[in-house]
């Protein structure tokens, strides 16, 4: 008797929800005339367009930590061991008495080496250093202090993976290539390295820098003259249309493209150093920059315009001694080949506060107040607002107006 019962309660229930969909089709208003409403089993679908964003928005990694961008980056460099050394305090107290307001903090240097020590299990366990106690710690104290952090990641010099994984790196005689340095590097055709470098800067986004500034973008200087020497894989380039300089140029550039990708959803800006004399020509055929290819894909453009680096250029047969005009000659070129762009970054040279004996016979040519101002007047006369400083010992010129 209860299972009869049961199954007429069943088909009372399947009767009753037949008539749901017209009874929720007249309070929606479907049936509003004064007639009596008409019951039935057949649904009536309205369609509607719905009209989504042009780019929809996507997940961005939150440190926590709140920085704002300056009027415009004035920044030192700083190796690990300054970072995370006695020399901070002399550093952020230089900042915050002028007109600086930014630091480019190693966390990859130019060996490889990773200055901080990574967690275990890491591909960079091996490579870490305990030159930065607590990047953490770095960052909370740049935030209280209002400076700026970028986040410096040497990308293809890099010794201790070239020693580790040679397969990576160029190879002569069987043995790990090196420079007259003594230095190595690794192969930019391999997607390997790529990965390598483009996690470790997340790492450093997530940590809290606001800019991933990659260097040694390129090949080995003068590779165009080991090209035939040196044992080396192509990987996917091995198949690629056009001769050797256009396989490294793609290469480069298809690295910075990709590494800005992959640090979209990071909040973070990318830039790229690059050799200033880069600007002036087509494409530098051994290292592989073409630098309005690695511009149309950065934020930040830091061109290497040194007046010790070059060799008689823009006429001037010694510019270490005529810093100034260097300069000026440099900038003009470089806005006329971003002003060629569609989308041009945020131009930001390296200048020079160091002194280059080697270029020398008797006294050298000293750097000192007047000629990192003459530097900088020289970019702010062009339109170049932003610029970086290089001291390879941190030690900077004392009393200089860095907005002459």
């Amino acid at each position: 008797m209860e299972n009869k019962q049961l199954k007429i309660l069943f088909l009372i229930g399947i009767l009753l929800l037949s008539f749901i969909p017209a009874a929720k089709a007249h309070a929606d208003g479907e049936e509003e005339s004064g007639q009596k409403a008409k019951f039935h089993t057949e649904r009536e679908m309205t369609m509607k367009t719905l009209e989504l964003p042009e780019r929809l928005p996507r997940f961005v990694y939150d440190s926590g930590l709140d920085f704002t961008y300056p009027d415009a980056v004035r920044g030192i460099y700083v190796t690990g061991p300054s970072a995370g050394g006695a020399r901070f305090d002399k550093l952020v107290n230089l900042i915050q008495t002028t007109d600086l307001n930014s630091m480019v903090i190693d966390i990859k240097e130019d060996a490889g080496i990773i200055t901080y020590q990574p967690e275990e299990g890491t591909p960079y366990e091996d490579v870490g250093t305990n030159y930065i106690d607590d990047p953490r710690k770095l960052l909370e104290t740049l935030e209280e202090e209002e400076i700026y952090p970028i986040a410096r990641i040497v990308v293809f010099k890099d010794s201790k993976l070239a020693k580790k994984r040679p397969d990576l790196s160029f190879t002569e005689n069987g043995q790990v290539w090196k420079n007259g340095k003594g230095e190595s590097f690794v192969n930019p055709f391999m997607k390997e390295v790529w990965d390598y470098n483009v996690e470790l800067a997340k790492k450093a986004a997530e940590m809290g820098f606001q800019e991933i500034q990659f260097d040694y973008v390129r090949f080995p200087e003068g590779f165009e003259r080991r090209d035939d020497i040196l044992s080396y894989n192509e990987g996917d380039y091995a198949d690629l249309e056009g001769d050797n300089v256009q396989k490294r140029v793609t290469a480069v550039t298809d690295f910075v493209e990709y590494a800005r990708e992959e640090l979209s959803g990071y909040d973070v800006d990318v830039s790229v150093d690059i050799f200033g004399y880069s600007a002036t020509i087509k494409e530098a055929p051994g290292i592989g920059q073409n630098f309005s290819k690695i511009a149309s894909n950065v934020d930040v453009i830091s061109s290497m315009i040194y007046p010790s680096h070059w060799t008689s250029y823009f006429g001037i047969s010694f510019p270490d001694k005529e810093p100034y005009k260097l300069v000026s000659e440099y900038a003009k070129v470089e806005n006329e080949v971003l002003g060629k762009l569609e989308d041009p970054p945020t131009s930001r040279p390296w200048i020079q506060d160091f002194e280059a004996p080697w270029l020398y016979s008797g006294p050298t040519k000293q750097y000192g107040k007047a000629e990192v101002e003459a530097q900088i007047r020289a970019l702010n006369e062009n339109g170049i607002k932003e610029f970086l400083l290089w001291n390879a010992g941190n030690s900077y010129t004392e009393n200089v107006d860095y907005t002459p």
